[in-house]
């Protein structure tokens, strides 16, 4: 059996994540970024600016530009719900393996189409938010209107909770729409959110077969994340970790153990070298490296894990990553151009960390197409402010 160290596996996931010392590359384009989405298994965006940060840390020269011109110019990535049903941006040409995995996991206990639809409305549903969004971004009154116009009033509604309000009865199947494939999001329409069809990313678009789909996600899970456990992934994916167990059961992967814990890899992709986790970097909130890699106490050994999750959970603070691991938290408070920089560091940083940590406050500046200063003190802000 292989047995590696941490420093072994911290070293290699900071490097399929693209968070090893940048050098000097080729121009970024719109293929390259969404290479770099495709590695690290999707970028969280319920925070836009989050998303354009951790994809802009990770591909030298690109601008938060250049990711939205990849977003809705080139399409090479698509905003839609990803792993744990949460918004990410994701490699369009990994939209047919993200479908027909979505659609082969157990049905998320949060379903609630079940109650306030029948299966033959649902179907009806998504019949009409699929001709609907064909060829238009719309936005959900608009979406609303186009579908009670094809299935009748009972679509509109006014029966699920939602906050202080209720939506619409149709809105109970926009899980089923979006993890089946048949809706994403369009580009913002001043500050609503519109939707329209992923065909208009992938004419030819169709979901891979169940099996193989769960098969490539696993394989690019542990290629990002590995070596990884089924309760990790389980985590991950928000599913039950027995189901995630039979299902690592059921494909070829190799046993390992970091030091002393079993985990598992990709049959062909054992090979770890001897390098050391090395580097300084800033992550926003629900950066992929910081919520997807596990031990979680590994990650954030120490202080780390008091100051930087929120309830044990990754990714409500944007963290200071040194030689892979946490070391304090960030926050940036943006006026114009202008973005003060926050960073309090948990333990002391030597001469050349600090000279890291300016340049990589003036790249956070070039990625979001601002000036950005750096003031290292307490970060006052609760979790997600």
């Amino acid at each position: 059996m292989i047995e590696l160290s941490w420093a072994q596996v911290s070293a290699r996931r900071l490097a399929r994540h693209r968070l090893c010392t940048p050098a000097a590359d080729a121009a970024p384009d719109a293929a390259r970024v969404a290479d770099v989405v495709s590695a690290m298994c999707g970028a969280h965006a319920q925070i836009a600016s989050a998303a354009e940060l951790s994809i802009g840390l990770r591909v030298p020269g690109t601008t938060r530009t250049l990711v939205r011109r990849a977003l809705w110019t080139d399409r090479t990535l698509v905003k839609t719900r990803g792993p744990r049903g949460t918004v990410h941006l994701l490699a369009a040409a990994d939209l047919p393996m993200w479908v027909g995995a979505l659609t082969a996991l157990p049905a998320p206990s949060w379903e609630r189409s079940a109650v306030l639809l029948t299966p033959r409305q649902t179907e009806q549903v998504l019949a009409a938010i699929a001709d609907a969004v064909a060829e238009a971004d719309l936005t959900t009154a608009e979406l609303t209107e186009e579908i009670v116009a094809r299935t009748g009033p009972w679509a509109g509604d006014l029966v699920m909770e939602a906050f202080q309000d209720k939506w619409p009865r149709w809105v109970a199947a926009m899980t089923a729409a979006t993890r089946g494939g048949v809706i994403c999001f369009g580009p913002n329409r001043g500050r609503a959110s519109t939707y329209t069809s992923p065909t208009r990313w992938l004419p030819d678009f169709a979901p891979m077969p169940g099996p193989a789909a769960l098969a490539a996600l696993v394989r690019s899970y542990l290629y990002a994340y590995g070596p990884a456990t089924p309760a990790q992934f389980a985590r991950w994916m928000a599913v039950p970790p027995a189901w995630a167990t039979l299902l690592f059961d059921s494909l070829d992967l190799t046993e390992v153990t970091v030091e002393g814990t079993r985990a598992w890899v990709a049959a062909d992709d054992t090979e770890f070298s001897d390098e050391r986790p090395s580097g300084l970097r800033l992550l926003p909130y629900f950066d992929a490296y910081a919520v997807g890699c596990h031990p979680r106490e590994r990650l954030f050994p120490g202080a780390a894990a008091e100051r930087a999750l929120a309830g044990g959970q990754a990714g409500n603070y944007p963290v200071l990553l040194v030689d892979g691991v946490v070391a304090g938290v960030w926050h940036q408070r943006r006026s114009g151009r202008s973005i003060r920089v926050t960073v309090e560091p948990l333990r002391t940083l030597d001469a050349a960390q600090q000279r890291a940590l300016g340049e990589e406050v003036e790249r956070v500046g070039e990625i979001l197409e601002g000036k950005a200063s750096l003031t290292i003190g307490t970060v006052s802000v609760g979790p997600h402010a």
